[in-house]
């Protein structure tokens, strides 16, 4: 008993301390752990569907309390409302942006460059480039020089106030407005045009690990280094709605639609090319809404493939169907107006659409021309034209057997039993009749 009491003493002490260690050491590590990282994705055109989805990783970022949000780009340009909308995201962003213009290979062009320069962090990745952000005529076709001029200067002034917002060259940034000029990775570095050049995405980490970043009136210091990364991949709806946006498969989508739905009327009751032709043009018009259409081509479009249908029930010795071919070649060059070569339809796809088209056209629809001018061959209207035996005398009114029905007949011309006649009329239950002719007469 007398030594238990003289431990008591040194025992207490002992298990408060490791109560108190096991409390505080996960609290410790929680503070010390580094906020995550979140990557975003992009490879493309810059249109609505970008858009969206930078908005949404944004979200992400700001709801998980990571610590900075990294946009890996690689994009050809786009369109100029879209950008716009990033960039007012990039610049109220409530933590840091990085853009990283990544892989090897990639590129931040046209609208790309007021992205990049939007950041809080520009970075590029070795054989990358930047530049030519001259702004082409997206509404389609040539733009006279006085409003050519005010959108040079539009834009200029634009990405000059983010240039200098972020502290770039801004003198770049209005060359590579107005004279599309672009720079590598290295040359973008040396311009002060980006922050700085890393290999990959571990390597971005590395490098921004202690980097300060200004966010309006306050900083912000990041510990990257080691951080958690969470991939922000671009959900399913959004992959559908970017593939949607390609001039090329909002091309096709719309000969398709335009073709199913003239199968079902010329084959009404076929159901299914209707099904499908309606939901390719409904899709068609939903990628025509962010692409400069000119609606002639749609129109010479249309041309060709209603040629195509005339060639069927009209001999034309092959003139409409050629009329069709130079129709639809004419309308798909001439469907999506822009100097932007990243928005023209393919002419991979234009040549076997078009061969496609006309094959299909002249096979389906000739069908059903063909179907709707064939003689009945059941039913009443069935009835004309079919041989039958005479069963009793018809002199002029008898009995006669066709497809195994006895009928009640009327012959134009006396007929006896086992003779053969032609069904010429048929009114009520009655038959009317005429000897048919035998094998061998002239």
């Amino acid at each position: 008993m007398k030594t238990s009491v003289l431990r008591l003493p040194v025992f207490f002490p002992t298990l408060a301390a490791l109560a108190l260690l096991s409390l505080t050491g996960p609290t410790a590590q929680a503070v010390g752990a580094a906020a995550p990282v979140v990557v975003a994705t992009y490879e493309g055109v810059i249109n609505p569907v970008t858009a969206e989805y930078l908005h949404d990783a944004l979200a992400f970022a700001e709801t998980n309390k990571a610590q900075v949000l990294i946009v890996q780009l690689d994009t050809p340009g786009g369109l100029d409302t879209s950008m716009r909308l990033i960039v007012k995201d990039l610049t109220a962003a409530s933590l840091p942006v990085v853009v990283f213009v990544a892989p090897s290979g990639g590129r931040a062009a046209s609208a790309g460059v007021f992205i990049t320069m939007a950041a809080h962090v520009a970075a590029m990745a070795s054989g990358t480039n930047i530049g030519a952000a001259h702004p082409v005529a997206m509404g389609g076709g040539e733009i006279d020089k006085t409003m050519k001029e005010k959108v040079e200067n539009d834009s200029v002034a634009y990405i000059k106030s983010i240039a200098e917002r972020q502290g770039r060259n801004a003198a770049w940034a209005e060359d590579a407005v107005r004279k599309s000029v672009s720079v590598t990775e290295k040359e973008a570095l040396g311009l002060k045009i980006i922050d700085l050049v890393a290999e990959d995405l571990p390597s971005l980490l590395d490098k921004l690990e202690g980097r300060k970043v200004t966010l309006g009136a306050s900083s912000v210091v990041l510990h990257t280094k080691g951080a958690t990364v969470q991939p922000f991949p671009m959900g399913w709806r959004l992959e559908l709605l970017k593939a949607l946006s390609d001039p090329n498969i909002a091309y096709v989508l719309m000969t398709l639609g335009t073709i199913g739905l003239l199968a079902e009327l010329y084959n009404p009751g076929a159901i299914l090319p209707g099904i499908v032709g309606a939901i390719s043009l409904i899709l068609a018009f939903y990628s025509f809404q962010s692409l400069p259409v000119n609606y002639a081509g749609v129109l010479l479009m249309l041309l060709g493939i209603a040629l195509f249908i005339l060639e069927v029930s009209v001999t034309s010795y092959g003139l409409l169907a050629i009329g069709g071919v130079v129709s639809m070649v004419l309308g798909s060059l001439m469907l999506i107006k822009t100097e932007a070569p990243f928005l023209k339809i393919s002419w991979a796809v234009i040549v076997p659409v078009v061969v496609l088209a006309a094959g299909f056209t002249l096979f389906v629809v000739g069908m059903g021309i063909r179907a709707m001018r064939r003689k009945p061959s059941t039913g009443r209207e069935g009835m004309v034209g079919l041989v039958g035996v005479a069963k009793t005398t018809l002199a002029p009114q008898g009995k006669i057997l066709v497809h195994g029905e006895l009928w009640e007949a009327v012959s134009d011309r006396p007929l006896q039993p086992g003779d053969q006649a032609e069904v010429t009329k048929i009114e009520g239950l009655k038959l009317y009749v005429t000897p048919a002719a035998k094998k061998g007469d002239a």
